[in-house]
């Protein structure tokens, strides 16, 4: 009886937390700090994109699971200054248009390479958070003549899972357990992301919260269950020895997420040093009192290195 009663107390508080963030109609109704261009790709997508600065290198952003343009906000102000910047939302996600697509890292590293041609760039920069740092990684090895370095923030694949794990992860994130999370845990999975949340996150959260009455919103939660499964499905660790291109990987010290602590509890640092001395030019950051969100927790550290790195 208590536990039934705690329960619809969590119901009853997460009710009246969402009354106070008001629903999107539309996922273009987000707000984003840049405006917003688009560029239609093949298979019926189109790919929201932002643009910031000019320079002969080309810095492409790519968000994680659940993510978005404005995951890079901090970074695109400080590094267009230096060079020209792009960040995209995934098919899928944020802006971007929304359908059954394959979801998996290969295609999504398809459409880094379609979306450079139509803009016709050449010799880029991807810059990973995440899962966007595993699409980073295909994409280098699938079509290694366009990507000239990488910057890796937190990026899923340098952890490794056996098989039942694998198929434990692909099966725990339906599209139910994404669209039905209650506003407090929406909250408390987004506190994760960082060592210490700052105030200028919250948006994270309201947005998150808000755009559940949007148009796409199903299309959204249908794209974060299968981005995982893709994930899964196409591990990236056992090819890292043949990427060749100069890397720079950042991880937070206090990563709460790498490594997964239901499945591989332990150190980040461990993964973080295994994975990377796997790549034969690769180099590694890591960063205290910073959590899986480095990029924003820790922006002027991470510009910092990235600047270093590029230089």
């Amino acid at each position: 009886m208590k536990n039934i009663i705690i329960v619809f107390m969590s119901l009853i508080l997460s009710s009246c937390a969402s009354t106070q963030i008001a629903g999107l109609q539309t996922m273009d109704d987000l707000e984003y700090n840049l405006p917003v261009e688009k560029i239609e790709l093949s298979n019926n997508t189109t790919l929201a994109y932002v643009e910031q600065g000019t320079g002969d290198q080309t810095l492409i952003f790519i968000h994680g699971l659940g993510s978005y343009i404005p995951a890079w906000n901090k970074n695109m102000s400080v590094l267009s200054h230096h060079y020209r910047c792009i960040a995209i939302d995934l098919p899928g996600y944020g802006k971007s248009s929304k359908g059954n697509y394959e979801f998996s890292m290969t295609y999504y590293a398809q459409v880094i390479k379609e979306f450079a041609e139509k803009k016709e760039i050449k010799n880029v920069v991807l810059v990973g958070h995440s899962m966007g740092g595993q699409i980073a990684l295909t994409t280098a090895l699938q079509y290694p003549d366009l990507v000239e370095k990488l910057v890796l923030v937190a990026p899923a694949g340098f952890e490794t899972f056996n098989k039942g794990q694998r198929s434990w992860l692909a099966n725990v994130m339906t599209p139910d357990a994404v669209r039905l999370t209650p506003v407090d845990q929406i909250q408390t999975n987004l506190a994760y992301n960082f060592y210490n949340m700052p105030d200028d996150a919250e948006f994270m959260y309201t947005d998150r919260v808000a755009m559940r009455t949007a148009e796409g919103f199903d299309e959204y939660v249908y794209a974060v269950s299968q981005s995982v499964k893709g994930m899964v499905e196409q591990p990236i660790y056992q090819f890292l020895p043949q990427i060749k291109q100069p890397t720079l990987a950042i991880f937070g010290a206090q990563d709460n997420l790498i490594p997964n602590r239901y499945l591989n509890p332990g150190k980040t640092q461990k993964i973080a040093e295994d994975g990377i001395s796997k790549m034969p030019n690769g180099s590694l950051i890591m960063l205290e009192k910073t959590g899986h969100f480095a990029q924003f927790e820790n922006s002027e550290a991470v510009n910092s290195h990235i600047l270093e790195f590029l230089k």
